[in-house]
């Protein structure tokens, strides 16, 4: 008995008790962005932080970034429990949206490094790297909790990672006729909705693809849906913002018998004779937001309100 401990405690002695462990999730990026995923590395190096990186990623960066300490990989997300603290997206809102298909319920804080191009979600800058990681190593941040929905169909059509962080969309499937899309809250009707389609969104994703469809901005933290209709043959007929405690049904008819269904970044084609019913999903999203940032400050800076020149 006296061996086997001796043993482990052997095996453990390179490992602090006190370590910053950080996941580093992304996707291909263009040559001259190389520079800045290299300043992040060796941030986390002279910090001392222990690195996981999801493998594809790993396998895109290898041969043009240079560890210190070759890192750790993982693949799925059981392996992060336990094994990270935070996790680092680096890209732009589109490759945050796939990394909390990773982070699923775990609750392991989200940072977005952008580099991309606006970056609601990634709110940190290719140029601010090193004062935001320094900011976060020193505990100087608070965290932003972002409400989900989820998706029930009667096949599970997107499996175990049936929830969305910005918006669930029904759409045509081709450039034919309209759709007819029948929306009932808490088993009443709202309406039939003649257009291209219909975008659910939470308050996160308020300031996106429904945004573009003239959608109204909503707070984080408002405890709301808002329902967007997509090009709407009527024009009266308006988004409408209701309750996320509220259950959400859809029923689609149209001249297709199948129609496109997202969810943020992933789509599924599905049967007209499909129901979908769309709820607050019983989890949340952590996004670390640096002291001095707040979504009034995000929405001022990304859509330039108040930068414009004729003013």
């Amino acid at each position: 008995m006296s061996y086997i401990c001796t043993f482990r405690a052997i095996l453990r002695t390179d490992i602090k008790p006190n370590k910053m462990r950080i996941a580093l999730f992304g996707k291909t990026f263009a040559d001259e962005l190389f520079y800045y995923f290299q300043q992040l590395v060796e941030i986390l190096d002279r910090h001392d932080v222990q690195v996981i990186i999801h493998q594809p990623f790993y396998e895109f960066v290898r041969n043009r970034i240079r560890f210190d300490k070759e890192p750790q990989t993982f693949i799925a997300h059981h392996e992060l429990p336990g094994n990270a603290d935070f996790m680092f997206s680096i890209g732009g809102d589109g490759t945050m949206l796939d990394a909390i298909t990773l982070i699923r319920d775990s609750g392991i804080p989200l940072m977005g490094i952008n580099l991309g191009r606006m970056g609601f979600l990634s709110s940190i800058s290719k140029d601010e790297i090193n004062q935001a990681v320094t900011a976060l190593l020193k505990g100087e941040y608070t965290l932003d909790k972002r409400s989900m929905l989820c998706v029930e169909t009667p096949e599970h059509l997107f499996g175990e990672i049936n929830y969305a962080l910005n918006e669930l969309t029904v759409n045509k499937k081709d450039t034919g006729s309209m759709i007819l899309v029948h929306v009932y809250i808490d088993n009443i009707l709202l309406n039939s909705y003649w257009a291209d389609g219909l975008i659910i969104a939470t308050p996160t994703g308020s300031t996106a693809y429904s945004l573009s469809c003239n959608g109204p901005i909503i707070t984080p933290d408002s405890e709301n849906f808002v329902i967007t209709p997509i090009a709407t043959h009527n024009l009266t007929v308006r988004p409408v913002v209701i309750p996320d405690k509220s259950v959400i049904r859809l029923k689609v008819e149209g001249r297709m018998s199948q129609y496109l269904v997202g969810l943020d970044s992933r789509s599924a084609i599905i049967d007209s004779s499909t129901e979908i019913v769309i709820r607050k999903e019983t989890f949340s999203i952590n996004l670390v937001q640096r002291l001095n940032d707040n979504f009034f400050t995000t929405i001022r800076q990304k859509l330039m309100w108040g930068r414009d020149v004729r003013n």
